[in-house]
C-alpha cells in the first residue's frame, strides 16, 4: 500500500510534466526516469508523517500549490532524524525524510502544481 503523489496542473487536474527526466525513487519508480511529477511514497512512513504533518499525515499537502507546501515539507523534514537505511520499506525517520525531500524537489521545479494523492 502507498500514496500516489502528483503535482497537477490546477486546471485540468493532469499530472505535471517537468522539463527534464528525474530519477526519483519511492514505492515505485519508472526506469529510465520519468517527465511526471510524481513519486509514489509507501503507507510505511504514515507514523513519521502524522506525527511531524499532524492528522492529516502526507496528505496535508493535497490542496496546496507546490509553492506553499515548500516551507511544511521543510519544516516537517527538519523534526525527523537521519537515519536512512538502504532499505526503502524501512519505517524510518531518515527514510521518510527521503521522501518529504523528494516532495520538496517536485515542488521548486513546479511551484504552480496542486498536490494531489492517493
Amino acid at each position: 500500500m502507498s500514496y500516489d503523489i502528483n503535482l497537477c496542473d490546477p486546471v485540468t487536474h493532469d499530472v505535471l510534466l517537468l522539463d527534464e527526466l528525474h530519477d526519483m525513487r519511492g514505492g515505485t519508480y519508472a526506469m529510465g526516469g520519468t517527465r511526471e511529477a510524481h513519486l509514489n511514497v509507501t503507507y510505511n512512513y504514515a507514523g513519521h508523517y502524522k506525527r511531524v504533518l499532524g492528522e492529516g499525515g502526507i496528505r496535508t499537502i493535497y490542496g496546496m500549490t507546490g509553492a506553499e507546501s515548500i516551507p511544511v515539507l521543510e519544516a516537517a523534514a527538519a523534526r525527523l532524524a537521519d537515519d536512512a537505511t538502504g532499505n526503502y520499506w524501512d519505517a524510518t525517520d531518515g527514510n521518510a525524510k527521503r521522501a518529504l525531500l523528494q516532495l520538496v524537489a517536485l515542488a521548486k521545479l513546479r511551484p504552480d502544481g496542486v498536490w494531489d494523492g492517493d
